[in-house]
């Protein structure tokens, strides 16, 4: 299999209910787990042939407190992944 270059840019990701801290470790989890899948589930054709997606919406979640923020991150990745098929 051939490796692919494959540029992500999120310009916006909105978060509510977290500690102002925590943006860059649940921002670094969706990066991580986001690569993962493209790695281990493949890449929508439409992207493949140099394709853009305008927007892909990462839904609502209601998180359990105490959940950590890396779990957090990969929902938001798994959710995000699944609206690149659309």
């Amino acid at each position: 299999m051939t490796p692919k270059n494959i540029e992500l840019h999120i310009d916006d990701l909105l978060l509510h209910g977290f500690a102002h801290g925590d943006r860059y470790r649940i921002g670094e989890a969706v990066e991580q787990e986001l690569s993962r899948l493209l790695v281990d589930r493949g890449v929508p054709e439409s992207l493949e042939r140099g394709g853009e997606v305008a927007s892909v919406d990462g839904g609502a979640y209601e998180v359990v407190s105490g959940s950590r923020v890396e779990v957090v991150g990969a929902q938001v990745a798994k959710t995000v992944y699944g609206g690149l098929w659309r």
